[in-house]
């Protein structure tokens, strides 16, 4: 097996490791290797000193120009620093769409961008509309109907 094939294995490898930790950043040195990779197969690079370079510059530049805003691909919305967090207590009767089918109570719902587990005792479809009820830390309480609270 070439160097050139372990560098694009390597890269390959990194890339489906994001799956399993969505950091936004093995994906970007997994590109780097996978460059490197190609870059050496071609014949435009050789020592081992100038792959170590070529990778080390081409995560750097991705790492920096691209992270921030391939973030949202992999995590969904996350609030900026700037932002005001969300109250989850301002969240309850907020509209919420149905992810998946209810199944034992237990389903997932989008509300404001951002997926979340949730619990009803309504036998919620996918694409229904829901309310948020209450909250049980990570756990969205929603129904059909609006809960009101006095």
């Amino acid at each position: 097996m070439s160097i050139a094939m372990i560098w694009i294995i390597v890269g390959i490898v990194l890339i489906l490791t994001e799956l399993l930790a969505t950091s936004i950043v093995a994906v970007f040195l997994g590109i780097a290797a996978i460059i490197v990779g190609i870059l050496l197969h071609l014949g435009l690079i050789e020592s081992a000193s100038a792959q170590y370079s070529v990778f080390g510059v081409i995560s750097l530049v991705l790492l920096f120009t691209a992270r921030g805003r391939f973030k949202s691909w992999f995590v969904g919305y996350t609030a900026d620093s700037n932002e005001h967090p969300s109250t989850l207590r301002q969240d309850i009767g907020d509209r919420v769409t149905v992810l998946t089918d209810f199944q034992q109570g237990q389903g997932r719902v989008l509300l404001n961008g951002v997926q979340w587990d949730a619990q009803s005792n309504d036998d919620l479809k996918a694409g229904e509309v829901a309310h948020v009820s209450a909250n049980q830390g990570i756990l969205l309480v929603v129904s059909r109907e609006i809960q009101q609270n006095n």
